[in-house]
């Protein structure tokens, strides 16, 4: 995937996300035909991806919710939202996972390799709690996602 400039290799995205080229390939596959990506170039289509985020996102990938578990924060109990939002540090939402530290209600992650992921790069970790909570927060906590996750697609 890439906003401007190269991009990189399948095979190197997918090693840092944790998946497998061809499961990576796939995927790039989907976003083209769902006219989020470019398939020629794999060059993102800001606009589309923009509404999807905002507007599709929960209706597509809904959160399914497990029990107490140990794992990952995600949402508004993980960074940035965190910085925004004061909550309670008991049933926090979290990515089930057995490096994780804290104890919260389990949110499963749109992928299996989002905690491991998220663990090797901080930034990546930052846009998949926000997409948490867009999928799963209150009006508030919504509003505050999309902000942060628009500034930081925006940066890049």
């Amino acid at each position: 995937m890439k906003f401007s400039g190269e991009a990189a290799p399948y095979a190197v995205v997918a090693a840092e996300l944790g998946m497998s080229a061809s499961e990576f390939h796939a995927a790039v596959q989907r976003l083209g035909q769902a006219g989020l990506v470019e398939q020629k170039d794999r060059r993102i289509r800001q606009g589309a991806v923009r509404e999807f985020l905002i507007h599709g996102l929960r209706y597509a990938f809904p959160v399914v919710m497990g029990g107490l578990t140990r794992g990952m924060p995600t949402s508004y109990a993980a960074p940035p939202l965190s910085e925004f939002i004061s909550f309670g540090k008991e049933n926090i939402p979290v990515w089930p996972d057995a490096l994780g530290e804290k104890l919260g209600y389990g949110v499963e992650p749109l992928h299996p390799s989002a905690p491991k992921a998220a663990r090797r790069d901080g930034r990546l970790y930052e846009l998949l709690a926000l997409i948490d909570a867009l999928r799963d927060g209150r009006t508030r906590e919504r509003q505050i996602a999309e902000d942060e996750l628009l500034k930081r697609i925006h940066r890049t």
